[in-house]
């Protein structure tokens, strides 16, 4: 299907694009890498009046470590998260996630700022962002607003921005020595959607014992999901099969798949399970090396 006419625009600055928006007020819409809101489009599930393109603002592409903070700016492609050294060093989980977003053209121009800000569960980033406790900057007239990621989703396609703002960076904080992260999804397909999807970051002391966790899951769930009770079931605890089964078992009753043909809710809960297990495990080698 053909998206319905719209115009265009395609600010110079971030200033002007948030003009724009107040201006065209809900018939506006923000393009960054279009993935997400092209094909809504195409189906008629958006039918925005505008298109605002802010491919051609300057300076929102950038991925640095300032203060104890990881930032990047919501601009970055996929594929230059995919191959940042310096993220990598940091958060081995973007190692994990970008490669199993789509397909290298998909990467190559969708951005992690449209990932997030479309706030659709069954995307990859938010429970990875959930995981690493994120905040989300978002700019409007009246300057920067700082929202953590735990209040950024609140509904079905619903995010914390309002009218005017364009999310324009993703912090993360540096996490301590012996921390370890890991994401995976279980897909029918190279590019579909996650039958299921586990992100992991684990903290121990020399002990072995869980100082702080941190447990985000992918589509199962009308909002990306923190697994709280899992997270709770680990720390202050040394990481044993015991512990790693309970925490298992607590997502995969927290969540709220719903059946389809990817799977039944039973089979989602069991693969929540098994996911959260394995992601665990893959963290902790990643502390021990």
């Amino acid at each position: 299907m053909i998206a319905q006419s719209f115009k265009y625009e395609s600010p110079g600055t971030l200033a002007e694009a948030i003009s724009m928006l107040n201006k065209y007020g809900e018939d506006a819409k923000v393009l960054s890498g279009g993935h997400s809101l092209i094909p809504m489009m195409k189906l008629r599930f958006a039918n925005p009046e505008w298109l605002i393109d802010i491919n051609g603002i300057p300076g929102l592409a950038y991925i640095k470590e300032e203060g104890g903070i990881m930032k990047i700016g919501a601009l970055n492609r996929e594929a230059d998260i995919e191959h940042s050294d310096l993220l990598k060093k940091q958060f081995p989980i973007f190692g994990d996630v970008t490669k199993q977003i789509a397909d290298p053209q998909v990467r190559n121009r969708g951005t992690i700022g449209g990932n997030l800000a479309h706030g659709d569960a069954a995307n990859d980033h938010p429970a990875v962002m959930l995981a690493l406790r994120a905040t989300v900057i978002a700019t409007g007239s009246n300057g920067e607003r700082s929202i953590p990621i735990d209040e950024f989703f609140f509904g079905f396609y619903m995010t914390a921005l309002q009218h005017g703002e364009i999310l324009t960076e993703i912090q993360i904080p540096i996490p301590p020595a012996r921390t370890g992260s890991a994401y995976h999804k279980l897909e029918r397909k190279v590019g579909d959607y996650a039958t299921a999807g586990v992100a992991v970051q684990l903290t121990l002391d020399k002990n072995g014992i869980c100082k702080a966790a941190g447990i985000g899951l992918t589509n199962v769930n009308a909002t990306p999901l923190r697994a709280s009770r899992s997270e709770t079931a680990l720390i202050g605890k040394p990481i044993t099969d015991e512990t790693i089964t309970e925490a298992a078992k607590y997502a995969s009753e927290d969540c709220s798949p719903s059946s389809d043909l990817r799977g039944s809710e039973e089979y989602k809960r069991a693969m929540v399970a098994v996911l959260v297990k394995r992601m665990i495990h893959k963290a902790v080698e990643r502390i021990s090396g």
